[in-house]
């Protein structure tokens, strides 16, 4: 007791004072020593200790990013907003350290753009107990040495000019030390342009106000319309039955996992006892729901792809209801990241239906829940997208309910690095399991509507995940570097015969179709195609089902 009351002394006494500039100094040293692991794993990775050129290499990089790291704050920082700005730096950076080193995240404006919208549901499944040391070490302990400094105060002329030789020179000891080793690290930074976004926190601060202003930007100019042109085809005026047209988005879903794929596993038992169309090698836009979801219902693509263009155009939806067809958007997620914008949307995770929903989350077949009230009330033509959440992890257990547990042992934390990987696997195949019972009550909801409507599904997952492999977890890596298992995605059509015939579709042909290569990209032009819409956006090349019909 005698020495940890010696020791609080010692602590209450010791407030030292520090030039602003010294602070930013210090806070630039930890986050680039002790913040950064993932970059200084990956800028080293295959040069070996025992090379004194390694050493230079590592200590020229390390003053590099020091003094980076130092410019900015200096920018920013002054005797006034130095600790609270410093202070949520620390806290920041130490929750992006922890994700990025326990799930290898690449912090681009599109993962930061997937933060920003996570609903708080799925930020409370990211918590768990084990992240706790960490923030210790990281945020807690540099937030009470923060506390314990106090700042010099100079005169205003004397601090501008200690703030501009600061900059000055930091800028001239940082270029000299990339100079050094230009020769190795100009090579690395153009063949692996993603590594940048590993220096934190200068990552998330980019990716930031990258975002920030796209989003400002778009919100003061309209969205660009697409597909004016655009009418029912004159097959719709010997139509006898309306159609019911499901769109179900799954998540998270990998190609790799997948039963009717091939997987050693039967993860869809009850869709392969179906007349399903089960596409084999299938692409998506993205490795995250937000590059995905709204690309994949825009004219743009990954072809074409362009972030700006694709979130200020209207979507496939649009071009539905312009013709007169009723959209519904049903969502058991964190919403249609702008592609429902201008139809129906109905949010359905905040539910209290007991038979889905435990007060926290509601299980995917809530989708389904109420659709006869709404199929009473429709009198032609209807379009729903139904967004599910799928094998959103890392809750992965959460997302089914225990008649789904088939594959043990499974892994009942969101902290997938203290399971082992059969564990992480059993657990994200149950899930598929269930998405697989949801798809077959979908297409058992359909056939009940054969007297009515003629029906027609088309399933599609919006990216992959990786499950451990080579260390990664999750998704969102960035996709020119994105492993197989991240963008290779499931994809499954269903029609009933009256949809078939009365939209001359050879099933058979689609089927033999189903082998080869598609993408995302076929999912807007092979809407069109099957609800025979013509306008000028529609591509016959892309519409996967466009040979199989006269």
């Amino acid at each position: 007791m005698t020495i940890l009351a010696s020791a609080f002394g010692r602590w209450r006494k010791w407030q030292p004072t520090l030039r602003v500039e010294t602070l930013a100094l210090i806070a630039s040293l930890y986050f680039s020593l002790a913040c950064n692991g993932l970059f200084w794993k990956s800028t080293l990775a295959g040069r070996s200790f025992t090379q004194a050129d390694t050493w230079l290499f590592a200590a020229c990089l390390l003053v590099a990013l020091t003094a980076l790291h130092f410019t900015l704050l200096c920018l920013a920082l002054n005797r006034w907003t130095a600790k609270p700005l410093l202070g949520l730096l620390i806290v920041v950076t130490a929750f992006a350290a922890y994700y990025m080193s326990t799930f290898t995240v690449f912090l681009d404006p599109s993962m930061l753009r997937n933060v920003l919208r996570t609903d708080v549901k799925e930020a409370g499944e990211l918590f768990s107990f084990g992240m706790l040391p960490h923030l210790f070490f990281y945020a807690l302990l540099p937030l009470l040495l923060l506390f314990r400094i106090r700042l010099r105060l100079d005169s205003f002329r004397r601090a501008v000019l200690v703030r501009l030789l600061s900059i000055s020179l930091a800028l001239l000891v940082g270029a000299g030390s990339l100079l050094l080793i230009f020769k190795d690290v100009a090579p690395l930074m153009r063949n692996n342009k993603e590594i940048r976004y590993l220096i934190t926190p200068g990552n998330y601060l980019y990716s930031l106000a990258r975002v920030l202003g796209a989003d400002a930007s778009a919100a003061t100019r309209p969205r660009e319309p697409v597909g004016l042109d655009a009418v029912k085809a004159e097959s719709w005026q010997q139509r006898k039955k309306p159609v019911l047209f499901v769109i179900v988005v799954g998540e998270t879903a990998r190609a790799a996992n997948w039963g009717l794929s091939g997987y050693a596993r039967q993860t869809t038992p009850e869709l392969a006892q179906l007349d399903v169309i089960n596409f084999t090698q299938v692409t998506s836009c993205g490795t995250n729901t937000e590059v995905s979801l709204p690309c994949m219902f825009s004219v743009y693509g990954r072809r074409k792809y362009d972030d700006d263009k694709i979130r200020n155009s209207e979507s496939l939806l649009n071009i539905l209801d312009r013709v007169g067809m009723k959209v519904i958007w049903r969502d058991n997620q964190s919403g249609c990241k702008g592609v429902c914008t201008g139809v129906e949307e109905h949010k359905l995770g905040n539910s209290t239906v007991p038979e889905w929903c435990d007060g926290d989350r509601c299980l995917d077949e809530i989708l389904l829940h109420g659709l006869d009230s709404i199929l009473a009330d429709s009198k032609g033509n209807l379009v729903l997208v139904l967004h599910q959440l799928g094998n959103h992890g890392p809750a992965y257990f959460k997302r089914y309910p225990p008649a789904f547990r088939k594959f043990e042992p499974v892994c009942e934390t969101a902290d997938l690095a203290k399971c082992s990987r059969e564990a992480v696997v059993n657990t994200y195949d149950n899930a598929l399991l269930y998405t697989d019972h949801m798809l077959a009550q979908t297409i058992a909801f359909l056939k009940r509507q054969d007297g009515k409507f003629d029906t027609a599904m088309i399933y599609l997952s919006d990216h992959g995940e990786s499950l451990g492999e080579n260390g990664l977890y999750l998704h969102g890596v960035p996709y020119s570097i994105a492993p197989k298992v991240q963008i290779e995605v499931p994809m499954v059509m269903w029609f009933s015969p009256g949809f078939a015939a009365s939209f001359s579709l050879d099933k058979a042909c689609l089927k033999q179709r189903s082998g080869l290569p598609a993408s995302h990209d076929n999912l807007f032009h092979t809407v069109l195609g099957l609800l025979d819409v013509r306008t000028g956006v529609y591509e016959r090349s892309m519409d996967l089902s466009a040979t199989c019909r006269p």
